[in-house]
């Protein structure tokens, strides 16, 4: 939550501020959380140029269940009553239907905190149609409406880029929309690098777009090239050099030009920026930081002086086991790569390899392990196969 950016103009900023305030309460830090929905309530407003609105409803109804949970009834019933008074005061369009704020919030909660993207999508149309002035609920409609197609059938269809086009129009600042829009076309056979170049002309707007960013960046990589990546990474982040997500995307688009894009041997300088900027990353972040030193493991086993250093980490990482499955899934699976790719151990990569396929929890390494394992022809290992318990859906 603190990565997101507060700056003014984030239209989404009294929304994060609902979810901070949640996740601090769940935290134990209850006056954080009351001063995160107070300030929820200020800045909707602030957003929505009116002392009051039916924007307010999903925030009242967080403080009055704050209160709730810290024991004094009566302010939670006062929340509770400002909330009737506002929904009497702006009825939904239609007896069937919430409120189309609370449809939004919704489908944004969901965004990060929810399995079906499908909902996220249903809830998200819902608010558009309710409200079509609102011209973020139909940007999110569309773009969640994409990226829940992408998930099932990566082919889009005529409707949906159409959709993305008027979507675009209306909110052309939008860059994370602008960017999958590009990407999109490119699927489609276009050449899409001149205008690629001419969006990551505002750096500014760069600066505070996380998601628009990242997408932007990927495009950078797949239709111009990594180095350029870089190169437009750096400049972003010397415009807000403490901005530690921005130090994020540099990084990241190292290790994509040492780890993956290594048809050339990146300069040891090079080697050196990342190693250094992946470790002041794992202080930024201590609470986070199991990913990052993988990451700095896999830059190590590509340098020609520090290889050793990738398995001592590695080595730290196995020791001290992660708790939750899919974090061991993930080191499990990372090592057994490592070990196939740096050590030439296939064996040791085996093994790695049933460790994580044998954690029954759904993830994306445990496939990768297991479609890797499914290419062996060793009977102990279909034997295996055969065996592995199912994770529960």
């Amino acid at each position: 939550m603190e990565d997101f950016s507060t700056k003014k103009g984030n239209r989404w900023l009294g929304h994060i501020y609902n979810m901070w305030g949640f996740i601090q309460y769940k935290l134990g830090l209850n006056e954080e959380a009351k001063s995160l929905f107070q300030k929820a309530a200020e800045t909707l407003n602030k957003l929505r140029d009116a002392d009051e609105g039916p924007w307010l409803v999903v925030n009242y109804g967080n403080l009055a269940w704050l209160h709730h949970h810290l024991g004094d009834q009566e302010e939670s019933q006062a929340y509770l009553s400002k909330v009737d008074a506002l929904m009497e005061k702006y009825p939904s369009s239609s007896q069937d239907d919430l409120h189309a704020e609370i449809y939004a919030e919704k489908a944004w909660t969901l965004m990060f905190f929810g399995e079906d993207m499908n909902l996220v999508v249903d809830y998200y149309e819902k608010a558009a149609r309710m409200q079509p002035d609102m011209v973020d609920w139909n940007t999110s409609y569309v773009i969640w409406l994409k990226n829940a197609q992408n998930f099932s059938d990566p082919r889009l269809d005529p409707d949906l880029l159409e959709k993305m086009r008027q979507a675009k129009e209306r909110d052309p600042e939008n860059l994370y929309l602008v960017a999958l829009y590009l990407e999109q076309r490119a699927n489609e056979g276009e050449n899409i690098r001149d205008e690629v170049r001419e969006l990551a002309g505002n750096v500014s707007t760069l600066c505070c777009s996380g998601s628009g960013m990242w997408t932007l960046l990927n495009l950078y990589t797949d239709h111009i090239s990594v180095d350029d990546a870089i190169v437009l990474a750096e400049k972003v982040q010397k415009e807000d050099p403490d901005v530690r997500y921005l130090k994020r995307f540099v990084a990241l688009c190292y290790r994509w030009r040492i780890v993956y894009k290594s048809s050339s041997s990146p300069e040891q300088s090079m080697m050196d920026k990342a190693i250094a900027l992946h470790e002041e990353l794992i202080s930024l972040y201590p609470h986070s930081s199991l990913k990052k030193e993988i990451d700095l493991a896999t830059i190590y086993a590509k340098s020609r002086h520090s290889k050793a250093k990738a398995e001592q980490i590695f080595q730290k990482l196995l020791k001290n086991e992660p708790a939750e499955p899919e974090d061991k899934q993930m080191l499990y699976n990372i090592y057994a790569r490592h070990l196939y790719f740096n050590q030439n151990d296939s064996h040791g990569s085996t093994q790695y390899h049933m460790k994580a396929a044998a954690i029954p929890e759904i993830s994306s390494f445990r496939k990768n392990s297991i479609r890797i394992l499914e290419k062996n022809k060793d009977r102990e290992i279909k034997e295996f196969l055969r065996n592995l318990q199912e994770p529960m859906q």
